[in-house]
């Protein structure tokens, strides 16, 4: 039996077919596309909002706080976004961040060495709490919520229990007289000035820090990773993904950027108390979530995780602007939180729609 080819009429139309990998896609096609459409939607409704209710919040010098309110958050939020796309939680980000000042603080002042030394020390310690949690998860399989619980709940009892044994308070004592402190603080805890703003540090490790995630997410191969182990590790997994290795660096990232920030608490005000940083894991997870990370993983921008906590650092310090009570600030967090998740499921329903 031979094949025949089809009457010339009841072939494809060559023209008509075209490889859907160089389709041209609309410009509103990406813009619907993109994760962080809602946050910046939001972003500008909550400037415009405090712009209209608070006189102050368009001054020169509001603008220097409202960033230094969001880059501390931000710093944080930028890790734990691209731990959500790829489909992990860390609920002990906010100890860690205390936990690593205070092994900087306790190990100096105890060792009488340099502040560096403490650190450095401090940076190790904090990496392997993040290798810790990243080994514990892929070698247990038990969900991520579970695993990071249990170290929040152990590092919130030895931040306690360590600083007072050493301390013999619930602070640590004040390294500000010890060598190399002034040098760390130019690093971690310094101010420029820009015309009549007054800008933290901690704003160009923010920037820096979004820059590199984007960088990491949509132009090297560990984003295409992140994205495929968010999506399903299985099947990631059976395509050649290295998801041990994956998670254990989303983890590693969290405790590198926690370690940027207890740096900062430190050098800040050269002593911590073992108690701050419960409870910031939370806002870490709403700013990811505000700027389009979904629940279930796969899906987000290091970009939106700024928009997000770019938005937490306006609404914290326009309330303030606009002299209302302060205690109106989570009831705002919260309804933001709900209004950001609808309008990014309608974004991506649109998305959906238009491809």
């Amino acid at each position: 039996m031979t094949a025949t080819a089809p009457p010339e009429h009841d072939r494809p139309d060559k023209s008509a077919v075209t490889d859907e990998r160089i389709l041209r896609t609309s410009p509103l096609k990406k813009l619907l596309g993109r994760p962080e459409l809602g946050s910046v939607v939001g972003a500008a409704a909550v400037f415009v909002f405090f712009s209209i209710v608070a006189d102050s919040f368009l001054r020169a010098s509001s603008l220097g706080t409202v960033l230094y309110a969001a880059s501390t958050i931000g710093i944080m939020a930028v890790p734990v976004a691209l731990l959500m796309i790829g489909g992990e939680f860390d609920l002990s980000a906010g100890v860690l961040v205390t936990s690593s000042a205070l092994i900087s603080s306790m190990f100096s002042y105890r060792m009488t060495a340099n502040v560096w030394a403490g650190v450095l020390v401090s940076l190790l310690v904090t990496l392997a709490i993040g290798v810790f949690n990243g080994v514990m998860l892929t070698r247990t399989k038990l969900p991520s919520f579970i695993i990071t619980l249990g170290t929040f709940l152990m590092l919130t009892g030895l931040n306690l229990g360590f600083t007072k044994l050493i301390s013999g308070t619930v602070s640590t004592k004040t390294i500000a007289d010890m060598e190399g402190f002034e040098s760390a603080k130019q690093l971690f805890a310094s101010q420029l000035t820009i015309g009549d703003v007054d800008l933290k540090i901690t704003i160009l490790w923010w920037i820096v820090l979004v820059a590199v995630a984007t960088w990491i997410l949509l132009r090297t191969r560990f984003g295409n990773w992140i994205f495929a182990v968010g999506g399903g590790a299985d099947a990631a997994r059976a395509v050649g993904v290295p998801v041990t290795r994956t998670k254990i660096g989303l983890y590693m990232g969290v405790a590198f950027c926690a370690w940027i920030s207890g740096q900062h608490l430190l050098f800040s005000f050269d002593v911590v108390q073992s108690g701050e940083g419960v409870g910031n894991e939370l806002i870490y997870i709403i700013a990811a979530v505000i700027g389009g990370c979904l629940i279930t993983g796969g899906y987000g921008s290091a970009i939106g995780s700024a928009v997000g906590a770019f938005i937490f650092g306006m609404t914290s310090k326009g309330i303030v602007y606009a002299e209302w009570n302060p205690d109106w600030f989570k009831f705002f967090l919260g309804a933001m939180l709900l209004l950001a998740t609808l309008l990014n499921a309608w974004v991506r329903k649109r998305a959906e729609a238009t491809a």
